[in-house]
């Protein structure tokens, strides 16, 4: 088992529940930032709320840099010690860069803005620990440490603004949001059947098929489907099946492994709602969330994980409220997941409907 670090997302609390649904343990240090755990390999293209993968060097970073192959050396480090700083970083990649040239290396540095590289930059400058002498070092505190993977920012705008079926009313859900629902179902055989029954224009079944799942997919609106069977065809996948049907009522017609999906989220809101408003809403969308696992429940095996992302509406106190329906799933006969009921709400800064990611296991 190797040891890796991984540099969080935006909101930490989900990369870091994704992460333990694949890999079981994972520790957060550096105030939070970043996280530590142990796996056999990892593959950033697959981790919707992970910026960057990072292994543990056992040599000093010098030693390990004067044994990379001949040839010009790029180097990025970020920093993210107790007291790091954009100065700091800087001043350790020059000491790097003046060390080797001494030794008769060619050393180019990657510009730091912050005490840590983005991952634009990181990805920009060819980072991603695929080119041997294109590495980004990370420092904490006398710790160092080897990026191996970069999210590729750039595949995740062509799959989501390629697709040629688009529709912003129902909503856009985003890929990396996709990927973080399926790897929340924790580790499943390659080819297991993965459900999406609110399938919209079929992000989740599209990155479950990136994933080497199967994916099947429902909707009460017919031309949803045809939007997710236009999508899934654009980029030439085989392995769907797609039928129209209301998630409250609908019966699956084969074996589900797992569930992933975005429920009805309401109406669009530019604006907080009001109480009356919030109120209907809260009613209409709690009545199709219990009424799909109510019906779900009956179909899928014991032990079967299911993650559903629900609405949550931003509030004049700048918090957000939650459907109050958990103990009604349990009721259902669904464990739910702890970091369930803290809360795992996936949103932009002042968004107005927030996702509140849920986490359950058929009983």
């Amino acid at each position: 088992m190797n040891r890796y670090l991984a540099v969080l997302g935006r909101q930490p609390e989900i990369s870091v529940a994704e992460l333990e649904a694949v890999f079981g343990d994972v520790s957060q240090i550096a105030s939070g930032k970043l996280a530590v755990f142990s796996a056999e390999s990892v593959d950033i293209c697959r981790f919707g709320g992970t910026l960057k993968f990072a292994e543990k060097i056992t040599l000093s970073p010098i030693e390990f840099l004067r044994g990379l192959p001949e040839g010009k050396i790029t180097i990025g480090v970020s920093d993210y010690s107790k007291k790091a700083s954009r100065k700091t970083a800087t001043m350790e990649a020059l000491k790097l860069k003046k060390i080797l040239v001494r030794h008769g290396r060619s050393v180019r540095v990657v510009e730091n803005k912050d005490a840590a590289l983005s991952t634009a930059t990181s990805l920009h400058n060819g980072l991603s620990g695929k080119n041997e002498r294109k590495v980004e070092l990370i420092k904490v505190d006398d710790d160092w440490y080897l990026v191996v993977g970069v999210q590729d920012i750039d595949a995740y705008a062509r799959r989501d603004q390629a697709r040629p079926a688009r529709d912003a009313y129902v909503g856009m859900l985003p890929p990396k949001l996709a990927q973080v629902l399926i790897n929340l179902c924790g580790v499943l055989p390659k080819g297991a059947t993965m459900l999406d029954p609110f399938c919209g224009t079929g992000v989740v079944l599209q990155e479950a098929l990136l994933m080497g799942y199967r994916a099947y997919g429902t909707d009460i609106s017919e031309k949803m489907i045809e939007y997710s069977r236009k999508n899934l065809e654009y980029f030439d996948f085989e392995n769907f099946k797609l039928e129209v049907g209301d998630a409250t009522r609908h019966k699956w017609g084969e074996k589900v492994d797992a569930v992933a999906c975005e429920g009805y989220l309401g109406k669009p809101m530019s604006q907080i709602p009001g109480e009356m408003k919030l109120k209907e809403q809260k009613q209409e969308c709690g009545s199709i969330v219990l009424g799909f696992l109510k019906n779900l429940t009956r179909q899928i095996e014991l032990d079967t994980p299911v993650v559903i992302a629900i609405p949550a509406w931003l509030r004049e106190n700048n918090k957000y409220e939650r459907l109050d329906i958990l103990d009604e799933i349990e009721a259902m006969g669904y464990n739910v997941h702890s970091k369930s009921r803290e809360g795992l709400l996936y949103h932009r800064p002042e968004q107005i409907v927030a996702r509140d990611i849920i986490i359950l296991r058929k009983k």
